[in-house]
Order: structure tokens, then sequence, then C-alpha cells
């Protein structure tokens, strides 16, 4: 797709956490199809670096009022992607007040900031957690939503105050429920960069570059063909494609709002992951097998049929070998980064 001018497009797309993992490939995505960008993070756990020249960038909070006013208003802003938040499911289990902070409130300050300024359009980094264990897979968007911790239950209380606030005002949104994001920006720009991460795909990597001893695998009685956990992994420039349709969507229906799972529709096991990093870099990661996690379902897969129904939305990167070079190829470019610092 050829970008367009700037000047084409209508408003400025305020893209809050977009010096994280997803957020700073939303950036990309929305630079390289010519949309102006503005970028508030924290830098909590984001990267200065990671915010490409071309976006306008501001450090603070997204429960500062007069801060998200003032950003609306300098850079003509028109819609937001909200991806910033706290996302580490146990440590939501050991400190949900934080989560209910980070993930609900501060959300709640954003929205209503946003409702004010006139901002019409909202687009939000939900999860395939608010659904906890779903009774079957793939999982449909009409599936109950049972959260079983408290990650997955302040995206969810997010997602209801959305739709209250659109019956109430000028305003739609769109809820994206993310299953397992992973991989890097198939140019090398962007990555998932936080130490600690838990994601298994970034692990694995880290482990394949010998940054970690080993990986651990959670279960391996689960009522799967290799008795461990199957999970939907996405490209993260797939999902960030996602978020552009569905701000397409919003402005081209500015009546209708939309909540809609983002995966590919089929699953992979731990083992089958760890044997494709194995794959990438000839070599065997040491697997130590332990007990599975209180509440790990089985499989979470998503049944993304209504997406490409409503968007037209079509994966470029559906390939578990493809996800795991970008990630490596990324992991592999850190390393340089912290060798040059």
């Amino acid at each position: 797709m050829t970008a367009s001018p700037q000047s084409a497009r209508p408003f400025t797309v305020l893209v809050t956490g977009g010096a994280g993992y997803i957020g700073s490939h939303a950036v990309l995505a929305l630079l390289d199809t010519g949309w102006r960008v503005a970028v508030l993070d924290n830098l909590a756990t984001g990267f200065r670096w990671a915010v490409p020249k071309g976006a306008a960038f501001y450090e603070g909070d997204i429960a500062d009022a007069a801060l998200v006013t003032r950003i609306v208003a300098e850079q003509d802003v028109g819609a937001i992607m909200h991806f910033a938040g706290s996302v580490v499911v146990p440590e939501s289990m050991t400190n949900p007040l934080k989560y209910y902070d980070n993930n609900s409130a501060r959300s709640r300050a954003l929205i209503d900031t946003a409702v004010h300024a006139g901002v019409r359009h909202f687009i939000f980094s939900s999860t395939a957690a608010t659904y906890g264990i779903p009774e079957s897979v793939p999982v449909r968007e009409d599936a109950p939503q049972r959260p079983i911790n408290p990650y997955g239950m302040s995206k969810l209380m997010t997602e209801a105050m959305l739709g209250d606030v659109a019956a109430a005002h000028d305003f739609n949104y769109c809820a994206l429920r993310y299953f397992n994001v992973a991989g890097a920006d198939p140019k090398a720009r962007s990555g998932q960069s936080t130490a600690g991460a838990t994601h298994l795909i970034k692990v694995a990597v880290e482990a394949a570059l010998g940054r970690r001893s080993h990986v651990d695998v959670f279960g391996t009685d689960f009522a799967t063909p290799d008795g461990t956990g199957v999970r939907d992994y996405i490209h993260v420039s797939d999902l960030a494609a996602a978020h552009l349709l569905a701000l397409d969507a919003l402005i081209a229906q500015p009546d209708v709002s939309h909540k809609l799972n983002c995966g590919y529709g089929r699953g992979f096991s731990v083992l089958e992951v760890l044997d494709a990093v194995d794959r990438a870099t000839n070599r065997r990661i040491e697997r130590r097998l332990g007990d599975r996690r209180p509440g790990d379902p089985d499989a979470l897969i998503a049944d993304n049929g209504a997406i490409r129904a409503a968007f037209g939305w079509q994966p470029r990167y559906a390939d578990l070998d493809t996800i795991v070079a970008h990630a490596l190829a990324w992991e592999r470019a850190l390393v340089e980064r912290r060798l040059a610092a």
C-alpha cells in the first residue's frame, strides 16, 4: 500500500503507550500510511528510542487531564489508540490495585478527557483474558466474559465504560481483544524490548541467544496433543494493521462501535513454539518441565470471523516460523544495541 500524504488525513491520532511494544508498532503503521501521530507515554515500561522521529512525543500520564487536553488541542487529535497499561497476569494477582489503577481508573480519566475535548473515536487495547477459561474454542466474541484475574477484569471494566460512554455521547469505539501477541516489525524497527518479559516467544528467543539458561514449561498434562498449553499467536504487525482498519471503520460509521477478537484462529502448543525456535537457530533450548499454573486453560484460540467480515482484515504474517524469525532478528538487534551502548 502506498502511503497517502499526511495532509490528506483528517486529524492526528494520539497513541497512548506508543513507546511500548504493541503501541510502537501501531505508530509505525500509522506513519507508514500517512497519518499524523502524537505519542503519550510515561516511559515506565516503554522506550523513548522506540518512538519514530515522525511522531510528536509527550512524556506524561494518561490521567493528566490538562496534559491530554493540551495534546488534543496542539496536535488536532481526532482519535485515540489506547495501549498504555499494565499487562503481566501473575503480577495482577499479587498487586491487583495497580491493575485497577493503571488499566481501569486511568482509562476512565483518559476517556473522560477525550469526551470533554471532543475526541470522537477511541480504539482500546483489550484482551482475550476477559473471557477467562472459555467453555469452548475457538472463542467467539459473544462467549461469556468471566475473567479469572485482575488483569482481565481491569480490561473488561474499561470495555464496559466505553460501551456506556458511546451510548451517552457523540463517541464510538473499537475494543480489540488480543490473543497472544508475538514477533517484531519485519524491518526490525521495533519489537518486544522489556526486560523480564513473560511472553513465551520472547523468552524462547532470549534463551536461544544465551540470555536465559532455559525455558520453563508450565504444565504437561493439558488436554492437548502434546500435553502443553495451546495458544493463538498473532504477529504484532498484523495486529497493528487491525488497528488501522478499526480507525477507518470508526470514521466511516461514527454511530457504530465494535468489540472484536484479534487472532489467527489456530493455535500452537508450548513445545511446538520451542521447536520452531530450535529450527530457526539450529540449536536446542533446554526445557524445564513443571507444574501448570492455576487458571491456565488448555487452549485459547480466537474465532476471527467477525474481524475478517467487519474490516476485511487479511493477516500477512500468519505463520509461526515467520513470527519466530522476526522475533529472533529483533532480539539480535537488541543484543547489538546493548553491546554498542
